[in-house]
């Protein structure tokens, strides 16, 4: 069965305007999807849009909105009240690197909100929506950061935690309903992320682009609750963890880190 038929027509995609989000609506539009684009930059969205219409010859509806402002859900889901919506890419979310003494609260109070709130209320919305229609998917953007202490990247490596732990839960609680979650945990990524958290060093070469990231997680929705893409990354999730101490898991992530927030 193809993406279409699994979980459409439509599919709605958070933080659409760049990296992941951005693969994930090509993707989806090359798999026969209609595509709702979900992001603050109205124009990046209107760009991407024209181009997945004039090569995939699907729709696409742009929704230029910041899910952090007040009332930004309930407009969301006005907005899209009136398509047959069957996946949502939960994908929205934003890093921040740096010690973390130095960090502005305000900006870790903003990245909180939009990774662990408006992450877990627009899945729970369309949680909803799809067991009452009696099938669908959700990918929620987790990351391999989750998986262990992130020193120089604490907050969000703690936020992607929550991330992984949620869409785990739900996964099981939807289990046989006909709804399908995935917690997404990519490693390093070729995307816009280490410019926005404020990265100052070299990031690692073994980064790997969008686009496989992507076509990983698509592969993976109704089979796996969570995926880790990448091999490398694999090994690291699934096995470091048992191999060694926390502490010393600790310690060597705050070093990789630290190079690269530039701390």
């Amino acid at each position: 069965m193809g993406i279409r038929e699994q979980y459409g027509p439509w599919a709605v995609v958070t933080g659409a305007s760049a990296g992941l989000g951005e693969q994930f609506a090509r993707q989806l539009a090359a798999g026969g999807l209609n595509v709702v684009l979900v992001a603050r930059r109205g124009e990046r969205l209107e760009a991407l849009a024209k181009e997945i219409v004039n090569h995939d010859h699907v729709e696409v509806k742009v929704l230029a909105i910041d899910l952090c402002a007040p009332g930004a859900m309930e407009v969301l889901h006005e907005r899209i009240s009136g398509l047959d919506v069957g996946l949502f890419v939960d994908n929205a979310g934003f890093g921040y690197m740096g010690a973390m003494l130095d960090q502005d609260p305000e900006r870790i109070g903003r990245m909180i909100h939009l990774n662990c709130t408006v992450t877990l209320m627009a899945a729970l919305r369309f949680a909803r929506r799809f067991k009452e229609r009696g099938r669908g998917g959700i990918i929620v953007s987790a990351s391999l950061a989750g998986f262990q202490a992130t020193p120089y990247m604490a907050a969000y490596g703690a936020t992607k935690g929550f991330d992984l732990l949620f869409a785990e839960g739900l996964a099981e609680e939807l289990r046989g309903t006909g709804v399908d979650v995935l917690a997404l945990c990519p490693g390093s990524t070729h995307t816009e992320f280490g410019e926005v958290a404020g990265s100052k060093g070299p990031s690692s070469g073994l980064g790997m682009k969008p686009g496989p990231v992507v076509a990983e997680a698509l592969r993976a929705l109704g089979r796996k609750d969570v995926v880790i893409t990448g091999w490398a990354n694999k090994l690291v999730g699934h096995w470091v963890g048992r191999l060694f101490p926390r502490s010393f898991i600790t310690r060597m992530s705050g070093k990789a880190i630290r190079r690269i927030a530039g701390s």
